[in-house]
């Protein structure tokens, strides 16, 4: 056993009817991945999947009270499909991706999304304004291999509804993300994948909470504190 300076604490998620945790090793991001929201940002919605990544420490369960991120003062919900995977490959195929799958959750991108503006206006990394404290709000995991294509994804501010599609709407299926993702890296049991948002991404202000609903998973709830 080995001993450590600094006790660093485990990311984990709830996993729905088990005592067990979901271990979380990684947060792997699809960005643009339904098409009405690529076309909102001006961006051409026939582009293959893109990724990025958020810390495993960034996680937050359902329910939270957070504080209101600083440097921002345009912070946006986006409501995402989270796969949990657990088996890991390299170079997977979409055929067997499934397989690699341990379950699902409901999950909330939060965005800061004045310096995502200016960091692309610059051309410089997203990372401040997609991987800072508290900013993957996730749900319990559900465990299975496949959800519905008419699964509702929906995102709520304050019980008015913003968001509202179906998974099937994405550009890129869960089969083919996971695929496209392994070409690049090597996926281990305890990743996660927040597999993109639909149209609607908006402002959460200050007391405000907001809720992600999808069809037959556990919801994604947070408020911030006034």
């Amino acid at each position: 056993m080995t001993d450590f300076m600094f006790p660093i604490p485990a990311p984990s998620v709830k996993i729905s009817g088990r005592a067990e945790r979901f271990a979380v090793r990684r947060i792997f991001c699809v960005g643009r991945n339904y098409a009405e929201h690529a076309k909102e940002f001006g961006n051409d919605e026939r582009d293959p999947p893109f990724f990025f990544t958020k810390p495993a420490d960034a996680i937050v369960p359902s329910g939270a009270v957070l504080t209101y991120p600083s440097l921002t003062q345009d912070l946006h919900h986006e409501a995402e499909l989270v796969v949990a995977i657990g088996a890991g490959g390299r170079n997977i195929t979409a055929e067997s991706a499934a397989s690699h799958i341990f379950g699902f959750a409901t999950g909330n991108d939060l965005t800061r999304r004045d310096l995502q503006a200016d960091a692309k206006s610059h051309r410089r990394p997203w990372d401040m304004s997609k991987a800072f404290d508290e900013s993957a709000v996730i749900g319990t995991i559900v465990p299975g291999q496949s959800i519905a294509p008419d699964a509702a994804i929906r995102c709520h501010v304050d019980e008015q509804l913003r968001q509202n599609a179906k998974i099937g709407d994405m550009t890129w299926p869960i089969s083919e993300v996971i695929a496209a993702l392994s070409r690049y890296v090597a996926l281990a049991a305890g990743d996660l994948i927040m597999t993109g948002t639909p149209a609607g991404v908006g402002p959460v202000a200050q007391g405000q909470s907001c809720r992600v609903e999808i069809d037959g998973l556990p919801e994604a709830e947070f408020r911030y504190a006034v």
